[in-house]
């Protein structure tokens, strides 16, 4: 990989956007369902201590777990909300936690779709389809309309409380993906042909960009294999995005950002590949999926990533950035003790999360 500064020059290179203020380097942690907010979807203080360590560690941009804009979208017992303003206190207290420890904040927005689960919102399950699998009934054209609404409410919720920017979850099957899977065969003008299937996303990034600020960041994550969604197409949507000037940045979570597509006649190079070789203008772009070392940081960025976003790495170490900043060659050892995690400001319900479905996590 060469010396330490060929390999840690680049990610520590601070990275400008279109909008709002520049991140420190090219570290961001990655949005990471953790469990740790209260029932009723306000910050607690695990959540708040555990995202401003990483602040104070060293991450460039630190972005929230999965945060639900609307009653019916919730997926996860503990899960933050930004649907109603009577979240806005956490969430200014949690804006301005990670903006004092020197990084920008991001609060990522998403809605479950067929994946909310009724039990923890109380309201009926509601997805693009019909789901009796699932128990949930398709949205009326109205509906859809309203959780576009939804969205860009959230995403002014945000910046009212104090947040830099939204990343808005289109990825890993929640609702904004089954929009986009062909398995969405809506009659009306959100299902049937790519073009329609896209339209919900569309409407929410333009939504958001016009009812937020100029220095607001918006984001978008998306993923390009699993759920259904072709690789053409989902790289067909990234480089729409990507040079439509309404984005400061798209996230790919390829979930393994060094594998080959799963597609056979696709395997001629590299996932990332696909992605890192489209126009982007001003537009920048993350990757994401099992960067666990230094060198695995570098490579993302010398194949033309932006930004690497982190996430197993920035549960065992708060301060992963510096780590590999300083270290060319760290690299994750897992899995650790419970005490290492606690001492790494992992509250107690994120930690039983790990312990009981991350394999080989904790020890």
């Amino acid at each position: 990989m060469g010396d330490t500064a060929q390999v840690t020059e680049p990610l520590a290179a601070p990275l400008d956007l279109a909008h709002g203020p520049a991140w420190t380097n090219r570290f961001a942690v990655a949005p990471l369902t953790n469990m740790q907010s209260h029932r009723d979807g306000t910050l607690s203080d695990d959540e708040y201590g555990w995202l401003v360590r990483r602040a104070q560690g060293g991450f460039g941009m630190v972005m929230t777990c999965a945060a639900h804009v609307a009653r019916a979208g919730q997926a996860f017992p503990g899960q933050l909300a930004a649907w109603d303003d009577r979240f806005l206190p956490g969430l200014a207290r949690l804006a301005a936690g990670i903006g004092a420890a020197g990084a920008v904040a991001a609060l990522q927005l998403h809605h479950g779709g067929r994946r909310a689960n009724a039990r923890l919102s109380g309201v009926p399950v509601v997805a693009p389809w019909d789901d009796a699998e699932k128990d949930a009934r398709a949205l009326t054209t109205a509906e859809v309309g309203q959780v576009v609404e939804d969205f860009v409410a959230a995403a002014v919720r945000a910046e009212r409380a104090g947040f830099h920017g939204v990343e808005v979850h289109g990825a890993h099957g929640y609702l904004l993906c089954q929009f986009l899977s062909p398995h969405n065969t809506r009659a009306d003008r959100y299902g049937g042909s790519f073009e329609n299937r896209q339209r919900i996303v569309w409407e929410i990034l333009q939504g958001v960009r016009d009812a937020t600020g100029p220095g607001f960041q918006l984001g978008l994550r998306l993923t390009p294999e699993r759920n259904g969604i072709p690789l053409a197409e989902a790289r067909a949507l990234a480089a729409d995005v990507l040079t439509s000037g309404l984005l400061d940045y798209l996230d790919m979570s390829l979930w393994d950002a060094f594998k080959e597509t799963y597609e056979e006649e696709h395997r001629d190079r590299p996932l990332i590949e696909y992605f890192t070789g489209l126009p982007r203008g001003t537009t920048r772009l993350g990757v994401a999926g099992k960067i666990a070392s230094a060198p695995d940081a570098a490579w993302c960025l010398d194949r033309g990533a932006d930004f690497v976003l982190v996430g197993a790495g920035a549960i065992l170490h708060h301060d992963f950035p510096r780590l590999a900043l300083a270290d060319p060659s760290f690299r994750l050892v897992q899995p650790r003790p419970r005490e290492h995690f606690v001492n790494e400001s992992v509250g107690p319900a994120f930690l039983h999360y790990l312990a009981t479905g991350w394999p080989d996590f904790v020890s």
